[in-house]
This record gives C-alpha cells, structure tokens and sequence, in this order.
C-alpha cells in the first residue's frame, strides 16, 4: 500500500468501524471525544489478559512469572482484600515498593477489586510516605520490607487495615503480614463481584512537586484506558504514514519490553504496565537502571523495546561496553518524561540503523500520553514532542488565558477523558490547575502549521535575562550537539541588573573532554548571544535525578554560589 498523509491516516483510523473509531461523550459536564473501543475498565483489561495463557508476562532476575500464573495470583489476593480485609469499591489500596512482580499483583488485584489504587514513589521518606498514606485515607498498604521498615515508627498513627510486606527477609513486627501469606493461589480465578463503570475513580498518583506537599492526580478508569488506545493509535499511524498494513486483530507481533522507569510514574504503569498486560505481550523488569545490565538484558531476553526518560538512552548508546552486547532484537527506543535533544535521534539512527525512535509528551495529570511523534515523523522533526492524539484537545494560551496564534509560544492547556478528574481532596488546587474540564500544563510550547508540538520550557523554569525571555529546552539541545555531552541541565544565575543569566551544568561522556570556554563558543555558534551561559560547570558523574527521570535543577542551583 502506499503511504499515507498525516491526514489520510489519522481518518483511515478514525472512521466508523475502525479500531479507533471516536464519539461524542459528556463527561463530567464537559463534551468531548472519546475512544469508542476502548476497554470500559482496568478490570476488563485484566480479565482479558487470561487468554494469553502460558506466555511469559513478568520477569525478574531469574523469576519467571507467565500470564496465567499471574492471573491465579490476581485473583487470589482480589479475594482476599474484599473478604479478609473488608475492602469495598472506592477503598484506597497504596502500594510502595520497587518494581517488583508483586507490584503488578497488587496493582491488578486492587483495581479488580474495586479499590482506588495509589501508586507511592519508592523514593519518599517515611515523613512523605505517611503523609501520602494519610491523604488518601488507605485502608491496606502493601509495601516491601524496605518501605515497610521506613514506615514502621509511623504506622501507629495510620488508620490501616492491614499492611502486606512482600519479599520480607526478617520476621516481621507484630501486626504485619507477609504478602504470601495474605492470600493461597488456587485454580478459582473468580474476582471479587464489583460493577465498574469508566467514570469511577481508579488511582491517585502523587505528583513530583519541588515545593509543597504532593497532590494526589485522581484518575478514572476511562483515563487509564483512554492511554492504551492513544498509544495503539499512535503505532498505527506510524505503520500507515510508511505504507505498511496494520496487522489484523490478535496478529500483532509478541514484544518484550524492558522496564528502566518506576511502576509507581505513570508512564511505567499506565504506558508499560498496562500496556504490556493489554497486548499479552513480555515485560523485563530491572531492579534498578544501569545502562550496562541493561544491555545484558536486552541481548539475553531478546528486548524489542526499551526507553524510558532520554538520558537513559544515551547512557546505552554512549556505554564504553556497547559493541560487546548483541542488541540487535530491538526495534523501538522510546521515550519521554523530560525534554530531548534532537541529537539523540542521529546517534539512535547511527547506532541502531533499523530501530524506529519515538518520543511523547505526557503527565500525570494527563494519564501518560498526550502527543507522540514517532518513526519518520520524528526524524523529520526530531525537536517535536509530535502530534496530539485525536481525542485530545489543546490550546496555546498567553497569561490572560486568551489563544496565541499559531506558531507563537504559550502555556499548553489539554482537554480529553485522559485527564484526571483533580488533585484528591484539594479543591483550591484543583481550581487553580483545571478550567471547564481545560488542564493548565504549566508547560511553555508552540504548535506548528502541521499541528506538532514542541515543549519549550516549564513555565516556572524559563529565564528571564533583562526582559529577554530564554527557554532552557533551546540552550541544552545546542549543547546536546557538542559531541562531548552527555547531559545538561540550564539554570539561573541571579544578577542584580539583569535579573538573571543563563548558567549551565554539563555532565561530559565517559572517555571525553571538553573545556567550558569550547562549549560556550559552540552554543554560540548555534543560537543568539543573550542565550549562551556565562558559566558552564563541568562534571563526570550524572546529573540528579528524582525517580521519574527529571533533572533536579533545584539541587543545581547552588553549583554558582
């Protein structure tokens, strides 16, 4: 078949009676377009993965969990939480730990139960863990001996019915339970008798705020959902927009993806998890990321797909080991969760000359995927975040929240039944964030002729040099192109004329050199004089990080004093 327009894709796909047939719904007060197919809920996606039977679902370490294991045990903790710890549709079930398979049993088994799952990010102290706790009103906890040992001095203030730890290698406090001793696999794969509709409340992911306490992102089934079309969506539209056909129902290729981002950020349990479980497809878990182990994956379970935030994958293709490994099963590298340079695109293609890169942009507000851009897109314009799914709805606004022409730059408001319902139980930042069912992103963007996207800065992270607005994506992909970066994160210096002056913290690739007066006339080079840093620091090690894979700018602050 020959290729198609982006146009005459997005409508072969679209039309009535094609896999991503659209209609009209009001949600909540808010008329908008949803995924006409797409599962009604997570329990329905659950349900369905039994059909994958013995094919291998979960793996880790040496552990082997297949699609039918995994339903048995599924099953069996959804009964137990319903009958030995009285949970009913609604109750809030967290979860704490690394990304161990027992995380994807609790995930599953909460969900079809009825419960509102939260997700807690394994990084938090025991003062944020409980605070999460406490916010969301949990009624069980099931976490693994580390954040149950982090949590112990807090647990007599928690109003918890029970707390499950799993891979206990201690005897556990009076009052915990070993999480294989919550419940006894059996051939009854019955799940708890809960209705679900798409409109009911389905997780609450707490956000990765710098200031304050977190807010907890309360999600709806059809949110969730809504992402594994959108990104089935989006691989179709690659396929079309090449001129090759879409495999027929049930006959796409098996893949395997390794995991490198935690299940607890929605991109590792909306856009993995679930979407791994949804296509019956094999899911490689690491304990925690190094690029070089997980190149040992990759040529061991043959990996077809891995990605994770940008800076992963250039740690793989900039590893002194690289040509040792057979890599050559991998057909996608994707990522998103932090901007990328358009840089990392040629050095994909160079070093894997068959793979299809991809990126996206997302949050969690926005249930993962909000736009993608992929394949040939993206080498056509590797600095966009891509196109917006059909679903969605988006403006480009200034600060009085009135529409910018196409083409200039403005705050990125989202509109679709991926974005959540609010913040959990914080109605005055809910008002603030949400307008008539609009999500104020925060995030500073333009939007191209074609309708492609390209993310420009965070609207409390831009500078402001002089009254000169610079954006920190434009100065770090200039320096992304000096073939002795590896990453790079643009900060602020305070001047007292000014106002502020660009600074930058580069961290230079294993092997390399580079001096801070050769960088400063690269970015020069590149882009106008007022943008280039007065001051590059130089280091080896990685940049900060938090778990979701964005720089901690604010840790960097304090390298210019």
């Amino acid at each position: 078949m020959s290729a198609l327009s982006i146009r005459e894709a997005i409508a072969a796909l679209t039309a009535p009676g094609a896999p991503c047939e659209m209609e009209e719904k009001t949600i909540r007060g808010v008329r908008m377009r949803v995924w006409k197919n797409a599962p009604s809920s997570l329990r329905a996606v659950f349900e369905a993965s039994l059909a994958h039977g013995d094919l291998p679902f979960l793996i880790y370490e040496e552990e082997r969990l297949s699609y039918a294991e995994h339903y048995r045990n599924v099953a069996a903790l959804a009964r137990a939480l319903a009958r030995h710890f009285r949970l009913a549709k609604g109750d809030r079930v967290a979860i704490a730990m690394r990304n161990f398979p027992e995380w994807s049993v609790a995930f599953w088994a909460a969900a079809a139960a009825g419960a509102i799952v939260v997700p807690l990010n394994a990084w938090m102290t025991g003062d944020e863990l409980h605070y999460c706790l406490e916010d969301s009103g949990s009624a069980v906890l099931i976490a693994d001996e580390e954040r149950a040992q982090r949590l112990l001095p807090h647990l007599p203030k928690l109003s918890l019915r029970a707390v499950l730890v799993a891979r206990a290698t201690k005897p556990l406090p009076r009052g915990l339970l070993r999480f294989e001793d919550a419940f006894e696999a059996s051939d009854d794969l019955s799940l708890p008798d809960v209705a679900l509709d798409p409109e009911d409340d389905a997780t609450i992911f707490y956000t990765s705020g710098t200031t304050g306490k977190p807010k907890g992102a309360l999600g709806t089934h059809r949110n969730i959902c809504t992402n594994l079309t959108s990104m089935g969506f989006a691989r179709a539209r690659s396929l079309l927009r090449r001129g090759e056909p879409l495999p027929a129902p049930g006959a796409a290729p098996k893949t395997a993806t390794l995991l490198s981002v935690p299940f607890f950020h929605a991109t590792g349990c909306h856009s993995v998890l679930c979407g791994v479980l949804y296509g019956g497809n094999k899911l490689v878990l690491m304990y925690r990321w190094d690029p070089e182990r997980a190149m040992q994956l990759i040529e061991r379970e043959r990996i077809t797909a891995f990605g994770g935030v940008p800076s992963m994958a250039w740690q793989v293709l900039e590893h002194p080991n690289f040509e040792r490994y057979d890599l050559s099963s991998v057909e996608s590298i994707a990522y998103g969760g932090a901007p990328s340079a358009p840089e990392l695109v040629r050095r994909i293609k160079e070093k894997f000359p068959k793979v299809m890169p991809g990126n996206g942009y997302g949050l969690t507000e926005t249930s993962s995927v909000t736009s993608q851009n992929a394949a040939e897109d993206y080498e056509r314009k590797p600095d966009s975040a891509g196109l917006v799914v059909p679903v969605c709805d988006v403006r480009v606004v200034d600060a009085a929240g009135n529409d910018v022409p196409r083409g200039e730059i403005g705050e990125l408001w989202v509109k679709g039944p991926n974005v959540v319902k609010g913040y959990w139980n914080k109605p005055e930042a809910t008002a603030a964030s949400f307008t008539e069912g609009w999500l104020h992103t925060g995030d500073l963007v333009r939007m191209d002729e074609e309708g492609f996207l390209y993310i420009l800065d965070r609207l409390k992270d831009m500078l402001i040099r002089g009254g000169e607005n610079i954006y920190c994506v434009e100065v770090e992909d200039a320096l992304y192109s000096h073939k002795a970066v590896m990453d790079a994160a643009v900060i602020g210096i305070p001047h007292r004329v000014l106002g502020e002056e660009v600074g930058a913290v580069v961290q230079i690739k294993p092997g390399m050199s580079a001096s801070e007066d050769e960088l400063k006339r690269h970015v020069a080079a590149r882009i106008a004089a007022f943008k280039v840093p007065v001051r590059i620091a130089l280091r080896h090690d990685p940049l900060p990080r938090n778990a979701n894979g964005k720089i901690l700018k604010g840790e960097l602050r304090g390298v210019f004093g």
